[in-house]
């Protein structure tokens, strides 16, 4: 055979692919579903994005074209802000909360309730409802419950003889009752995840194991939390992303007092961007934010990546 015709063998076998690809109709559900989302993607992430960047480059306050160029000195002035740097360390206490108690109380809860009886699904409803309230809704809830005048917690006091404490003014207690509400509203959220998953467990495994005299915690962390690995990688990942992008429930509470105590990062980009029209200011808070998710995102997808590989 001579060199020509070696190299016509693969290219008949590259034009066979693309033949089959048009006979199996893949190239054309490609065609018609894949330029809508890349319009939609466009639209909705990338221009916003583009926009974003751009006037983080200017002095604006929204009214008009931009032209007051300032360069870097939005980036500057967040990175040298004291308020900007509670909201960064807060945003972390956030991610820590979630993926160090509200996974695994999630986790624990679905341990118990997995199984399919009415009982358990009278549970999985109890707790899941606080994820189907409205993050405004459940802020403005806990805001009168924390209230030092006529909440719950004031009048669980008096009721001890003690004197009312207003939780959401007080600097030391306002964050942890904000980090206490946001376990108590995504925590249903999670454990449903688990349910799921650990309703895919192979029984034959669970029941071996206990003919084999485990525990149910030696079965629990043996057999079934081993088996549903993807599910925790999943949970930790929307536990990541929506504690860099919690917003309705602060405001409520605290609309980031005392003092600028309480704020995260997105209600720092509302309340010294968008609110005080200080838009370029306030992009350039978004860009920041954008490169720690998308970095963090990363990191995390690289990291379990080699833990589920190994």
């Amino acid at each position: 055979m001579t060199t020509l015709d070696r190299t016509a063998v693969p290219r008949r076998g590259n034009a066979d692919r693309v033949k089959k690809g048009l006979v199996s109709g893949k190239f054309t559900a490609m065609l018609i579903l894949l330029p809508p989302a890349l319009i939609l993607f466009s639209l909705f992430v990338i221009l916003p994005l583009a926009d974003a960047v751009y006037y983080s480059g200017f002095s604006w306050n929204g009214y008009g074209a931009p032209s007051d160029f300032v360069g870097s000195q939005n980036y500057q002035r967040l990175l040298d802000h004291s308020v900007f740097h509670t909201a960064l360390w807060n945003t972390a206490k956030l991610i820590l909360v979630s993926l160090l108690i509200q996974m695994p109380l999630a986790l624990g809860l679905a341990l118990l309730v997995y199984r399919k009886t009415p009982t358990n699904t009278l549970f999985r409803l109890v707790f899941f409802l606080p994820y189907i309230l409205a993050e405004v809704a459940a802020g403005l809830i806990w805001s009168f419950v924390f209230d030092g005048d006529y909440g719950i917690t004031s009048s669980l006091l008096h009721a001890m003889g003690q004197e009312s404490v207003y939780v959401l003014a007080n600097h030391q207690w306002a964050f942890p009752a904000i980090m206490t509400v946001i376990v108590w509203k995504y925590f249903g959220f999670h454990m449903m995840i688990y349910i799921a998953a650990l309703q895919s467990v192979p029984k034959d495994l669970v029941e071996a194991a206990k003919l084999e005299g485990a525990k149910p915690r030696q079965v629990a962390l043996f057999v079934q939390i081993p088996l549903i690995k993807h599910a925790l990688v999943v949970s930790g990942f929307f536990a990541i992303i929506g504690s860099l992008q919690i917003f309705d429930i602060i405001i409520p509470m605290t609309n980031g007092g005392p003092s600028n105590s309480t704020h995260t990062i997105v209600t720092y980009l509302y309340s010294f961007g968008l609110s005080r029209l200080n838009i370029g200011f306030g992009s350039a808070a978004a860009v920041v934010l954008f490169v720690l998710a998308i970095g963090i995102a990363f990191f995390y997808q690289r990291t379990t990546g080699k833990g589920s590989k190994a």
